[in-house]
């Protein structure tokens, strides 16, 4: 008896119990839908975030105050992000972003929104990958005037104005302080680490005299810094370590800052997603082989059923192998089918979770890979293999006598 010939026995068997094979199949397509949508949704976060930390600059690394077991840290100062910013010092920095940021209320007319304010240098812009819809961002002129200018975030602008077109130029209260609006920043969406359109930036001098207090020590709460080129990074941490050692005089090893490159926080992330997604695989998995095992107990209740043909078969010359294979590729079959369907579904599902996402205002989208379609489907034919082997063999194992006489 040929393959062929046997498949097609195959979906004749289950055509014939149309009922009982919906049902068994059932699990298999929950198991596949749940593996294939879930490690769907796992690629997509890590997408959506790796994008949305890309989206703030490259090559960048943060600098903060303070660092693990160091007691009373000397705070870094706007004099630091200049020695910083000096090219003989640091060849390997192209760019430095001194900020100083805390949460205020912000208001126009009757509106008021809690956001966070932060005071920049004009650097700040290059460096964030900034781009206006419409004004000026902070210039040299605001920094060394103290200008009380604003430029405000897309969310901010809507909150306060209802729309974020034609508001420049519009007055709005921060922390009761009297500002002029000079800009509004590009939409960029998402809302992992704060979103980037819930705030408001104001020059760094403003911020330190009028906002934050920050006068006489030119305190700063981070200094961003881009290095020239990816594969620079390291070397600029080192120069970084040096220059603020020395300016510090701290001891070797008792650095009273932190250091992070943005490679660094895209690795840390990307083995978090990692983990995330082969656990939630992991759980999909589970449901396969509960729906495998489903496959097994109905392939018995089968081969109860059909054992008088199975002793005919024999009786009429038909192998061993050959009752073996007829039950296997029915339970491969089934198994298979029951795959396809539950990679459709799992489609439909990631549209649902997509639209959702968007309703809500976060943008997320998740990803179906073909690796993941490819391994949920091999596995399901091989859970249906698997546990089809017990009830095939069964089958194959009868003698022709006995099964005739089974009634």
């Amino acid at each position: 008896m040929s393959i062929l010939t046997q498949i097609l026995e195959a979906f004749n068997s289950m055509l014939a119990n149309k009922l009982r094979t919906s049902l068994t199949m059932l699990g298999i397509i929950i198991g596949v839908a749940s593996v294939v949508s879930m490690l769907a949704i796992g690629t997509g976060a890590q997408a959506s975030i790796n994008s949305q930390i890309n989206s703030i600059g490259s090559n960048l690394i943060y600098v903060s105050p303070g660092a693990e077991n160091i007691k009373n840290p000397r705070p870094l100062t706007v004099d630091d992000a200049n020695a910083l910013a000096d090219p003989v010092q640091a060849p390997s920095i192209s760019a430095v972003a001194p900020i100083i940021n805390g949460r205020l209320e912000v208001s126009h007319g009757g509106e008021t929104t809690a956001v966070s304010v932060i005071g920049v240098t004009p650097t700040y812009e290059s460096l964030q990958n900034i781009k206006l819809t419409e004004g000026e961002f902070i210039n040299d002129n605001n920094l060394t005037t103290r200008a009380s200018v604003a430029v405000l975030g897309y969310n901010t602008a809507t909150k306060l104005f209802g729309s974020a077109e034609n508001v420049t130029n519009e007055q709005i209260n921060i922390g009761g302080q009297i500002f002029r609006v000079s800009g509004v920043m590009e939409k960029k969406g998402g809302s992992g680490f704060g979103s980037s359109d819930d705030r408001v930036i104001v020059p760094l001098s403003t911020a330190q005299i009028r906002l934050f207090s920050r006068k006489s020590t030119g305190e700063v709460d981070q200094i961003m810094v881009q290095a020239r080129q990816a594969d620079l990074a390291t070397q600029a941490g080192d120069e970084i370590t040096q220059i603020l050692t020395l300016r510090h005089r701290t001891k070797y090893g008792e650095d009273d800052f932190s250091i992070l490159k943005q490679q660094d926080l895209l690795a840390a992330v990307q083995s978090i997603t990692g983990i995330l997604t082969v656990f939630l695989g992991g759980i999909g998995g589970i449901s396969l082989l509960v729906g495998g095992i489903g496959i097994m107990n109905i392939m018995l209740v089968s081969v109860s059923e059909r054992t008088r043909e199975i002793g005919l078969r024999k009786a009429l010359g038909a192998r061993r192998r050959d009752i073996l294979t007829q039950f296997l590729l029915e339970s491969a079959t089934m198994s298979m089918a029951g795959g396809l369907i539950g990679v459709i579904l799992a489609y439909g599902i990631t549209r649902i979770i997509a639209a959702v996402a968007a309703a809500t205002g976060n943008a997320f989208e998740p990803l179906i890979g073909w690796d993941a379609v490819a391994l949920a489907t091999i596995f399901s034919a091989f859970i249906g293999v698997f546990f089809g082997i017990y009830p095939a063999n069964r089958a194959a194992s009868m003698v022709p006598v006995e099964a005739l006489r089974s009634e």
